[in-house]
């Protein structure tokens, strides 16, 4: 089983940056893609940026786009999440989560379905003057 961690939220005021960390551990050895999602209160979880278990492909949400930055260490067996220009609409609790698949591919998606393997516990983002 992979446990994820995350890190890095916080309080920011609007145009301020985070960088988001999410550290893997347990049964690393497999190949997986890693997502970054957030939930508001009062609103659905929704995919915010994935990254393929290559490295190789990456997806953003449109709301995101040109702001956020996803890449990874399979060294270090962590994903980052560098947010730029944040805005108070970005503020939420931001998850990162783990789908095996069976080799090096460029497998990344947005959605919350089919259900990932693994999630971490969550950090609050808290974008606010």
């Amino acid at each position: 089983q992979l446990q994820l961690v995350e890190s890095g939220g916080g309080l920011v005021q609007p145009g301020g940056s985070l960088r988001l960390s999410c550290a893997a551990s347990g049964f690393t050895s497999g190949y997986y893609a890693i997502g970054w999602f957030r939930q508001a209160p009062g609103k659905e979880r929704e995919g915010v940026s994935c990254i393929s278990s290559s490295g190789t492909r990456t997806d953003l949400a449109d709301s995101v786009k040109g702001r956020f930055t996803i890449s990874r260490d399979n060294a270090k067996n962590t994903v980052y999440l560098q947010m730029d220009s944040l805005k108070p609409e970005d503020t939420a609790v931001y998850y990162c989560a783990a789908y095996r698949v069976p080799y090096f591919s460029t497998y990344c998606r947005l959605s919350i379905s089919p259900s990932w393997d693994s999630w971490g516990q969550g950090t609050q983002v808290t974008v606010s003057s």
